[in-house]
Formats: C-alpha cells, sequence, structure tokens
C-alpha cells in the first residue's frame, strides 16, 4: 500500500499570530480578556472530519462461455469510512475516490481483458459501472475465475474546519488491489471440422460442413444458419441466407450439414466465406446462440463447351440438317450430355440430341433435322443450343445454353416439270409428254402430277401417277392431248401441277410448272424446219443427178 500524504500549510501563519497577540493582550489588560473567555475559544476552536473511500468490485454481467467474445460489466461500489464527523458535505469529501484508474491483471487466467487501464474518474459513495471488452478462451474449462483489478485513486483523507470555514485538508493518493470473480459456464461450444465440396461459378453445388460440439452440454433443437459474405454467392432459391436442423446435439458429437450453395456467372474464382451460426436451447430450455463460426468454401470455373464446325443443308420450304462438333472444356468430366435446339421460326423433326458421356477435352458430333417454313428468309439464321449434362457429384441435370449460326439457301422445287413433243397443229390429237425431276436429296413416293389445259387444248385423261422418283431423278409421263380445230397457230400455256409424299409421310404439294403447248395451223402450212431442210435436200439431190448424168 501506498500513502503519499501532504498537510495544507493553509491558515497556519494566522493562527500562529493570533496566538502571540492573545499572550499580549492577556499581559496587557490581565483580566480584561478574562472576562470574555468563551467569544476567544469560539474564534479558535477547530474541528476535523476523518474518513477515507471503501472500494469494491463485483460483475454484473452474469456468467461467461468459453471461446466467446463479450463485453463485461465490472460494478464499483464505493461504501466510504467516516471516523470522525461533521457537515455532510465534508464527509463526501474524505470517503470520495477521485481520478480512479483501474488495471485487469489477467495473465493467470484465460479469460482476456481488453481494456488496458481504466479511467473511471470519481466515484462517491454508491456504485457506478464501467463496461470492458473480454474474450474467453476456446479450451476454457466451466467454473469460476478471480481477475485481480490494480486500481489508484486520490483521495482526501481529512479536513479541519472552524467557524469561518476550512483551515487546512490532508490529501493522499493510494494504490490498492481488488478482485473480480468471473464464472464460465458449463455450455455447448462448437467448432468447424471440414468442409466438404465445391462451388462452381455459373452453377449451384452441394457443400457440406462438418461441425464438432466441443462444449460440456447438450444443445437442444439446434439449427446451423449459414450467412453468404459476398453478393456473387447466394443458397437455395438465391437467398443470403440458408438454415439447416439438426436437433438434439450432444457434446464431442459431429454433424454434418449440407446446403445448396450457387455462384453467380461473373463471380470470380477464389474461396468464398460463409458465417455460420447455431441456434440452440440450453438444458433449461433458453434460446442460445453461439459465437460466429467461418467455413471456406473453393471454388471452381464455369463448365464450359465449344460448339464448332457447324453445317448445315437448310433451305427454305424444305427439310434440312444442322450438324456440328461439341467438346467439353471442363472443368469436370460430364454425363448424359444432350443438345436441344431452342424456340426459332424452325419447326424441329429432331429437337434434342443425345450426346453421351465426355471427358474434358473430348468431342462429339450432332445432327438435327428441322423444317424451314416457305414464308422464311434465305439469310443467316441464329439459333439457340442448350447443352443438358450432369457431374459426377450429383444427378442433377445442369444446363447451359450457346448460340450458333446456320445458313438458309433460297427455296429450291422439290419437283419440276418440262414439257417434251409439245407441237400440234390444229384439229390433231397426240401424246403430251412431260419430263418430272425430283431436285430434293431424299426420295419422292407417290407423286401425282395433274395437267390443267384450256381451249383450245383438251384431253380426257389428266391425272398420273409416277411411284417413287429417288433424288435427283427424272421420269417422263404422258397425257393424250386434242387441238381443236378451229385454233389459231400460236402458243398455248398449261399448267402441271404435283403432289408427292415426303420421307416423313407427310403429303405435299410443290409449286405448279407452267409449260408451252405450240399450236401450228391445219394442213401442215406452218411447216416444221425438218421438213424444210428435207425438202431442199431432195431438190439438190435432183439437180445433181440431172447435172451428172445429162452431161
Amino acid at each position: 500500500m501506498d500513502h503519499r500524504g501532504s498537510r495544507s500549510r493553509e491558515g497556519v501563519g494566522v493562527r500562529s499570530n493570533r496566538l502571540w497577540i492573545g499572550l499580549v493582550v492577556a499581559l496587557l489588560v490581565g483580566s480584561s480578556v478574562a472576562a470574555i473567555p468563551g467569544a476567544v475559544s469560539a474564534q479558535q476552536a477547530t474541528q476535523s472530519v476523518v474518513g477515507e473511500p471503501d472500494i469494491t468490485f463485483s460483475t454484473a454481467s452474469g456468467s461467461v462461455t468459453a471461446g466467446t467474445a463479450s463485453e463485461l460489466a465490472v460494478s464499483i461500489t464505493n461504501r466510504g469510512e467516516v471516523y470522525r464527523t461533521g457537515p455532510p458535505g465534508y464527509e463526501d469529501q474524505v470517503t470520495t475516490a477521485r481520478a480512479m484508474t483501474l488495471r485487469f491483471k489477467d495473465g493467470n487466467v484465460p479469460i482476456d481483458v481488453k481494456s488496458g487501464e481504466v479511467a473511471a474518474g470519481s466515484v462517491p459513495i454508491g456504485s457506478t459501472s464501467q463496461t470492458v471488452p473480454i474474450t474467453v478462451a476456446e479450451n476454457t474449462d466451466p467454473g469460476t475465475y478471480k481477475i485481480p483489478i490494480e486500481y489508484e485513486y486520490l483521495y482526501t483523507r481529512a479536513v479541519e474546519y472552524n467557524a469561518n470555514g476550512v483551515v487546512d485538508r490532508t490529501e493522499y493518493t493510494r494504490t490498492k488491489t481488488g478482485s473480480i470473480t468471473v464464472r464460465v459456464e458449463e455450455d455447448a461450444r462448437f467448432e468447424v471440422i471440414e468442409t466438404n465440396g465445391t462451388a462452381q461459378v455459373g452453377d449451384t453445388s452441394d457443400v457440406s460442413v462438418t461441425l464438432e460440439n466441443t462444449g460440456t452440454q447438450t444443445a437442444h433443437s439446434a439449427t446451423v444458419v449459414a450467412s453468404s459474405q459476398s453478393g456473387a454467392m447466394r443458397f437455395d432459391a438465391g437467398s443470403p441466407n440458408a438454415s439447416a436442423y439438426i436437433g438434439e446435439w450432444a457434446p464431442d458429437e459431429t454433424r454434418t450439414v449440407t446446403y445448396d450453395v450457387g455462384l453467380a456467372p461473373e463471380a470470380s474464382v477464389r474461396e468464398y466465406t460463409v458465417g455460420l451460426t447455431v441456434n440452440y436451447e440450453d438444458s433449461d430450455g433458453i434460446p442460445q446462440q453461439s459465437g460466429s463460426l467461418t467455413a471456406g468454401i473453393d471454388t471452381l470455373p464455369e463448365q464450359s463447351f465449344a460448339l464448332s464446325n457447324v453445317e448445315s443443308t437448310l433451305r427454305v420450304g424444305q427439310d434440312g440438317q444442322i450438324c456440328g462438333t461439341v467438346r467439353n472444356d471442363g472443368p469436370d468430366p460430364v454425363r448424359n450430355v444432350k443438345l436441344t435446339l431452342g424456340e426459332s421460326a424452325f419447326v424441329p423433326r429432331s429437337g434434342s440430341y443425345a450426346v453421351g458421356d465426355l471427358d474434358i477435352g473430348e468431342t462429339a458430333t450432332f445432327q438435327f433435322t428441322v423444317a424451314v417454313p416457305r414464308s422464311a428468309d434465305p439469310v443467316p439464321q441464329q439459333i439457340d443450343v442448350t447443352t443438358t449434362y450432369r457431374t459426377d457429384e450429383d444427378n442433377r441435370d445442369r444446363s447451359m445454353t450457346d448460340p450458333i449460326q446456320v445458313e438458309i439457301a433460297e427455296r429450291r422445287d422439290a419437283l419440276t416439270a418440262r414439257a417434251i413433243d409439245a407441237r400440234f397443229a390444229a384439229g390433231e390429237s397426240g401424246e403430251l409428254g412431260v419430263e418430272v425431276t425430283n431436285q430434293r436429296d431424299v426420295e419422292l413416293r407417290d407423286v401425282q402430277v395433274n395437267l390443267t389445259l384450256t381451249e383450245p387444248l383438251d384431253s380426257d385423261f389428266r391425272t398420273t401417277v409416277i411411284p417413287s422418283l429417288g433424288a435427283g431423278e427424272t421420269s417422263t409421263v404422258t397425257f393424250d392431248l386434242e387441238v381443236d380445230g378451229g385454233a389459231p397457230a400460236s402458243q398455248f400455256p398449261a399448267t402441271v401441277g404435283i403432289e408427292y409424299v415426303g420421307p416423313d409421310g407427310d403429303r405435299e404439294t410443290a409449286r405448279p410448272s407452267t409449260i408451252t403447248v405450240t399450236v401450228t395451223e391445219a394442213g401442215g402450212e406452218d411447216l416444221s424446219i425438218e421438213l424444210v431442210v428435207l425438202a431442199v435436200l431432195v431438190v439438190l439431190v435432183a439437180v445433181g443427178a440431172w447435172w451428172f448424168y445429162g452431161h
């Protein structure tokens, strides 16, 4: 204990002077002074008030738990000791601790007070409180722990006064040691043991976290709440938080919780942090909450596929194929890969293509058959292709979509018709030949050819059927034709309509073809070039024979 005191010399000289004056007066006036002893006594009477602070410490925060950080409320109580009483104001002076400072000596206890020196100020009789931050070591055993407190303050030991007021004060600075008792209670405590699984950019993945109850009590109705620490990471249906119910959780027992973790497509490839909190009830049914725990989650780049070597045989108004190659660019091998065409102006004949399994870097070919409407434009078109797949981690379908560009050729009729031997004289009857050509790359069946005529042309049989036409094949059909005798020499149109059955079994109609029938005058006046040439040759032969034999 350190006592450093000093007496105030206030009024000492005055008191000495008064004494000498009194002696002189007594000698000079003698009995006259003795006649007023009460007045002199009253002027010179000095009294004092003596006391000191009486400081004790306690905690008002209740018990704490191991492995936590919290605020500890320290109650400072001053009961004060008055050894010689006097006016209340002077008693307050001798019992007040002024400029008090506290230092917590926590070196020998598993409780760390993180405040340094605490300035408590003036502490009169009564109680005041100071809050200090503490941490309790994770491995702290339940029980009570005494933390010494070294405290120092300034106080007035005595106040001397008379009828005229204070004549002297005695002050000391005192350093003493007290203590507080902190109770660490038995409780449930939790620790992250390991994390399994990785989150993938642009996808959702199952990530499991294993925790252990390292405390001494069972946690009842326990729930582990996970909180994302990044805007790029979400749980379940896009929520920043997710919870998993555990129930009863005994000491030394480990439990594993699994969360559906999703990373946005723009997320960076790095380790992400998840905050974990265990909410539970203690043995008395009182809700409790663990301290904050953290778990790190590793990430993988976004799964990607490359679509290349895309070619098409698409043509306006007919079926065609889209072919190409798909490559798994990783980072995982994938199973059950399937490609699906997105919505477009085309009508898929086979809207999906099963590729199978693809290792990292492995490729496979694909092919789609689509029908291009007649209303489509013969320009390049962009079509979305969705790649659906599964990884080795689970059996959940995952997907991603990439666009491809395909060329569309101009419309080409499936079948064309061209007339042969289409010259008739007025009043003549004969056969009109028509060549029908399949311009498709597939076989066409049940090709029905219909002839439509107008006056002066007529026919008794205007329909014929070709059973089959292979790709690029040409077949000739004939129709009987009659020309009215009064028909003028001219050219007359005839229409050839064609229906057919395609490879898919649907009956379709080709665009009509127009052919020309040439009609000459009756009697052959309109000689053909062949007849004229033949007549000229006959004449030349006759003239040559006459010249040879006649000479």
